[in-house]
């Protein structure tokens, strides 16, 4: 029986060729891949072997590196592969099982190597210095330093033992977390613009927070919220029991704070957070004005939370673009960035490197990934709208970032921080923001500053609030302050009262927002999109005021990938994140826009 469309939606093969990514690039065909699989399964025993022997030789110790490399390399590969694959189409049961199947050989290839790291923390720091004077081993510097400066913070070996062993029930507050929302709360149906009922969803909340009608804003801000304060308490537990974790984790490795710990896995000090949130708790004004200007423009006797998304541009029509229009525009704007930088990007889009429309069984959203071995293919769902010209510009700075690293360092290198993944990504749609500024006529440039502004707010902004309390959370735990349902309220709607000022109303349903964060969860996580934000959109500054010289630097800092640690890195590129100086130039950026499209806005 032929298959038929749902609800207006093509299928896969609809989608012509030249919109769907070539994963053949990847494998040719499926046996390449079976025959990777197998590969791999040959590879561990030889891994599994070397356990013991890493102290014995400089020769052993690089032996046993190459294998391990070797075996995540192809490793990789297979599950990049078989993700995708699942991906594109989730209703073909063909690509959930080389998923399942990659996913189930991965764990065994991390049980195979599990010891490699052990073994080198114990390694004598003297016989190391010694090992690295080797030719073979020279290239691994970086990498093994990092592993064996953490050496105070290694437990003994029975210790290591039991803290592994009790890992997966350390995971159960995200577990019952993760549940609870997404498959035990029913939130309550709510009428959409034209009356009809329409169920309430947490994916579906943003979209309608959106809505130009505030009674459709405002019932999904009360069914939301309103639900979750039904279950405010067994949250608070989920959330409190993750804190406890990380504080059990970080005082069982001998660190002074959970932040310390989490951080110190980056090499990133705590003077880096607490620049965040000082700089930006110093810089508030601006986001106050933002406030002050929304409800002007809507016309409110004070902003609300659920009216904080609402565009400040109103109901105008947005103008759609096809995806030609938007690789151009993309291409235009990445000038600033050099000829080869944009001769890669037009690789990404003839050689297609590029998922672009929405299909049955298709994933939504939008990511970069690849491997050391492939292309750094994009996934996206375009709809001709200007986020999504945003988007593909993102994600095309998380490519290039991969495509750079990849080509210039051997594969331990070749991996990148999330401190570092986002300011490629900034660094793009700041110079895309600066293309459409320039080029667009005045009837389009309000939309324009709006998603900027948007995105100012939403990402350095609201990330730093979420960062703030984080930090106030385990602060108080670690102080043996218990964390009720009531705290964590009055400590939210305090903060969102002292980030979007006088003319925003904190209802006290918004005190219960904490407990739908699942980046809580993430263990101090959520300021490197500050970060990344901040650095990005200095990095565009430095590339367009000054020219061939900042160009060199940022794409010597993609060249970089994981080579060093990622603040020595982006300083190398220009940007110091342990200054306030990023993040106060992006709020100045933030403070220009929004006085231009204030200007922009239509005066009653």
């Amino acid at each position: 029986m032929e298959k038929k469309k749902e609800k207006g939606l093509p299928l896969r093969q609809d989608i012509p060729a030249r919109y769907r990514w070539k994963l053949e690039l990847m494998y040719p065909k499926v046996q390449d891949w079976e025959e990777d699989f197998r590969r791999v399964e040959e590879l561990l025993p030889r891994a599994a072997a070397r356990k013991g022997t890493l102290g014995d030789s400089a020769r052993d110790l690089h032996q046993a590196l190459r294998l391990q490399d070797q075996v995540r390399v192809r490793m990789e590969k297979l599950y990049a592969y078989a993700k995708m694959r699942r991906d594109e189409d989730s209703t073909l049961s063909s690509s959930q099982e080389l998923l399942d199947r990659a996913l189930a050989l991965a764990a065994r290839a991390e049980e195979a190597l599990a010891f490699i790291k052990p073994e080198l923390l114990r390694l004598d720091a003297g016989a190391l210095q010694d090992y690295l004077q080797d030719e073979g081993l020279a290239h691994y510097r970086h990498y093994l330093e990092d592993i064996t400066r953490l050496r105070d913070h290694v437990l003994t070996e029975k210790e290591e033992e039991l803290l592994s062993r009790a890992g997966e029930v350390l995971e159960t507050p995200e577990n019952v977390f993760s549940m609870l929302l997404n498959a035990d709360i029913t939130f309550p149906a709510i009428r959409d613009a034209e009356g009809e009922e329409t169920a309430m969803t947490s994916g579906r909340f943003v979209a309608f927070l959106q809505s130009p009608e505030r009674r459709v804003r405002k019932e999904a801000f009360t069914s939301m919220f309103a639900t979750l304060e039904g279950f405010k308490n067994t949250l608070n537990a989920s959330l409190s029991a993750a804190v406890k974790k990380n504080i059990f984790l970080s005082r069982s490795r001998n660190y002074a704070s959970s932040l310390e710990h989490y951080l110190d896995r980056d090499r990133i000090p705590t003077r880096v957070y607490h620049n965040v949130v000082d700089t930006v708790n110093r810089n508030l004004a601006p986001l106050h004005r933002y406030v002050d200007v929304k409800k002007e423009a809507l016309g409110l006797d004070r902003v609300h939370f659920y009216d904080l998304y609402v565009p400040l541009t109103g109901e105008r029509q947005e103008k759609k673009y096809s995806f030609e229009e938007a690789r151009e525009i993309v291409l235009a704007a990445l000038e600033p960035l050099g000829e080869d930088y944009r001769k890669t990007v037009r690789e990404a889009f003839t050689a297609r490197w590029i998922d672009v429309y929405e299909n049955k069984g298709k994933t939504f959203g939008a990511y970069s990934f690849g491997t050391y071995e492939s292309p750094p293919f994009i996934l996206m769902n375009f709809n001709g709208t200007l986020n999504d010209i945003f988007t593909l510009a993102h994600e095309l700075g998380h490519s290039l970032h991969s495509y750079y690293a990849t080509r210039e360092q051997p594969y331990i290198y070749s991996l990148y921080t999330i401190f570092s993944a986002e300011v490629a990504s900034t660094t793009n749609e700041a110079l895309l923001v600066h293309h459409l500024l320039q080029e667009s006529p005045p009837g389009e440039r309000a939309a324009i500053l709006n998603q900027y502004l948007e995105g100012i707010r939403g990402t350095l902004f609201r990330q730093t609030l979420f960062a703030e309390f984080e930090l106030k959370i385990h602060t108080m735990a670690e102080a043996g302050e218990a964390l009720t349902a009531e705290k964590l309220s009055a400590l939210w709607l305090e903060l969102n009262r002292r980030y979007y000022g006088e003319s925003f109303a904190a209802d006290s349903l918004l005190g219960m927002e904490w407990a739908r964060i699942p980046h809580f969860y993430y263990n101090f996580y959520v300021y490197k999109y500050v970060t990344g934000f901040a650095a990005g959109t200095a990095l565009a500054k430095k590339i367009l005021e000054e020219g061939d010289r900042a160009r060199n630097r940022y794409i010597g800092f993609l060249k970089k990938g994981g080579s060093a640690y990622s603040l020595d890195i982006l300083r190398e590129a220009g940007v110091d994140m342990e200054e306030p100086k990023p993040l106060e130039e992006t709020i100045r950026v933030f403070a220009r826009q929004l006085e231009e499209l204030r200007r922009a806005l239509p005066s009653e």
